[in-house]
């Protein structure tokens, strides 16, 4: 049993060696990812900070922790991916090999033992060229995340005996996870079904498939009509990282069905030449190739442009939201008294808060410090429960971003800025808004020395705008730039969060496609023997491979972006409507572009490879 597996690995190295490349890349991922959340779990903090700074460290604390097990997770998830997609396609090459060992004798059982113990062999190789790699990792990711913002300066993730370990078993696992269906399928292979090479035996869509890629389709059609229904922003983003999963899965199952029928569209591009027409018929009829090329691809495209386009519509939402919040005209980044032409001034001077309520219940936070009546006449929010025009003295409002915090209206909580230390009671609870950044509003009269301040001028009826303006200090904004600014910072914020899930992602599909292309085309030897015997040079034979693979990358780019746009659909059907979505195109060229050169260049090479033997010396072979 070993021994047969060992062999099966040694001669099929070529078949297995994007497989083990994923694993050791999962493995230095998974401890390094670990490694990481135990330094961040437990952070150890210089003397002399304050209580407002070592609380927003442990955020970035939190908000590295979130993004490191993110790419846990992911690169678990990818690893199965392509250990499944790999042991897949062993399976229908070794069709022949599986039925001479049914006809000896073997039983299902031992079939798939003997693919398990390939598995756990590809795991174990892999964990071992993992291991070192976490090493490499930590340090990257280290540096990633304190590049972001997200980690201090001095932060330092030591050596885990206990993650390595953890990584070594994840690798295995994910190994064995992956080969689970293929085994099952090798184990139901019939001996004179596979030598006879039956139509049924090179059937692609098995029942299971169906099933799953069915379910998933009309899910994800559920879904979109839901948040087409609910015309509502936050249940359309909700409902939008659903459907960026379940489309995913739908497609990627359907992949056999799906591929080439929408390879028509590009194919149809190709007619009337030799090559294009050969690229295209390889295209609608090698289902099994052009699927596991363009699954990938497929799962990519919906889940990083979609998620990217979810995130920005949401930041782009934010500024939209504050634009119609906001009834002044004018946003300065100081202080400003009322002059020529100005009808209402409101400063808002940012502060940090300590606010207890309780002995083990505080917040370190901001308070906005604000003029009650100036702040209504510049702002069409209002309270959902008190009033802002009782906000004087030693009075607090619960601002958007702690609305949902569970402070209660007329309760009285303690309030600590600068050196001043203050009970203060509840007077208003304002609404949620997509925009958390304001959390507390006090009177000015609480505020300490210093503090960040903009104003917001409201200029009189019948004055231009721009005029008054031009007489302001400092940096001055339209309400509509200084909201688009706003939604502009929150997406800078996201962007290196999806930066690193899209580099990761990018890599592990590089891996399955690249691994796609190589075992497709040791499968074609024969073929494109069969090609240069009929007429056509080598030359021409890696040319229909190249656009061939074109044809698959532009179908399964074509087919990722329909998943992110079904994601996208229900935010549109928001009250913000299309002035809220934010398309990624940038980022949608980029990765068809990536995938071009990529798949193209694995392609043409491997072709290129396949047939540098004269092709009579091939089919004498067989």
């Amino acid at each position: 049993m070993l021994r047969l597996s060992v062999g099966a690995v040694r001669d099929r190295w070529q078949l297995f060696a994007g497989a083990v490349v994923a694993v050791a890349l999962g493995v230095g991922l998974v401890q390094s990812g670990v490694q990481m959340l135990a330094a961040t779990g437990h952070p150890v903090l210089p003397a002399g900070l304050s209580a407002y700074q070592r609380a927003q460290i442990r955020e970035g604390y939190v908000g590295a922790g979130t993004l490191l097990g993110m790419t846990v997770m992911l690169a678990v998830f990818l690893t199965v991916f392509i250990v499944s997609t790999t042991f897949g396609f062993t399976v229908v090459q070794r069709r022949r090999e599986l039925g001479l060992l049914r006809l000896v004798g073997a039983q299902r059982g031992y079939l798939c033992l003997m693919l398990l113990c390939e598995a756990a062999l590809l795991g174990l190789l892999g964990s071992a060229i993992g291991v070192p790699l976490g090493l490499v990792a930590t340090e990257v990711q280290s540096a990633l995340m304190i590049k972001l913002g997200m980690l201090p300066e001095w932060f330092a993730a030591p050596w885990s005996q206990g993650a390595m370990w953890v990584a070594a078993v994840v690798g295995v696992g994910t190994a064995l996870t992956g080969v689970l269906a293929a085994a099952w399928r090798a184990s139901r292979v019939n001996a004179l079904e596979a030598l006879a090479e039956s139509r049924e035996s090179q059937r692609v869509m098995t029942g299971w498939r169906w099933f799953w890629g069915l379910s998933a389709a009309a899910a994800t059609v559920a879904m979109v009509i839901t948040a087409q229904a609910a015309r509502d922003l936050v249940a359309g983003l909700l409902i939008g990282l659903m459907v960026l999963v379940s489309g995913s899965v739908a497609l990627s199952q359907l992949s056999p069905i799906v591929v080439p029928w929408a390879g028509r569209l590009p194919a149809a591009v190709l007619r009337g030449h030799l090559i294009a027409d050969l690229a295209r018929a390889g295209v609608l009829h090698a289902v099994r190739r052009s699927a596991a090329t363009a699954a990938p691809l497929i799962v990519l495209v919906g889940l990083v442009v979609g998620l990217w386009g979810t995130f920005g519509s949401q930041a782009k939402a934010v500024g939209v939201e504050q634009e119609r919040l906001i009834t002044a005209d004018l946003v300065v980044d100081r202080a400003v008294a009322v002059g020529p032409g100005i009808a209402v001034v409101s400063p808002q001077t940012a502060v940090p808060v300590v606010v207890s309520r309780g002995k083990k219940n505080t917040v370190y936070s901001e308070a906005v410090g604000i003029d009650p009546a100036a702040y209504q006449q510049t702002h069409a929010l209002r309270p959902r429960k008190g009033s802002l025009d009782k906000l004087t003295g030693n009075t607090i409002a619960i601002g958007p971003g702690m609305a949902a915090e569970g402070f209660k209206f007329g309760s009285t909580l303690t309030v600590a800025m600068g050196k001043k230390k203050v009970s203060v009671k509840v007077v208003a609870v304002m609404p949620e808004t997509l925009d958390v950044s304001e959390n507390f509003f006090v009177p000015r009269s609480l505020l300490p020395a210093g503090g960040r301040t903009e104003t917001l001028v409201k200029v009189a009826p019948g004055i231009d705008a721009a005029i008054v303006a031009k007489g302001l200090p400092g940096e001055v904004q339209t309400v509509g730039e200084w909201a688009k600014a706003r939604g502009d910072a929150q997406q800078r914020n996201n962007t290196g969060l999806f930066a690193a899930l899209m580099g990761l992602a990018g890599i592990f599909t590089a891996i399955a496609v690249v691994n796609a292309v190589v075992m497709s085309t040791a499968d074609r030897r024969r073929e494109f023997a069969l090609a240069r015997m009929a007429g056509l040079t080598r030359r021409q034979v890696v040319a229909v491979a190249l656009t061939e693979s074109v044809t698959v990358v532009l179908t399964g780019v074509l087919l990722g972006a329909v998943v992110a746009g079904a994601a996208l659909a229900g935010i549109a059907a928001g009250p913000y409507g299309m002035a809220a979505v934010a398309i990624p195109w940038r980022l949608l060229a980029f990765i068809l572009a990536s995938a071009l050169l990529v798949v193209g260049a694995a392609a043409a090479l491997t072709a290129h490879q396949a047939t540098k033997h004269r092709p009579i010396a091939l089919l004498a072979a067989r």
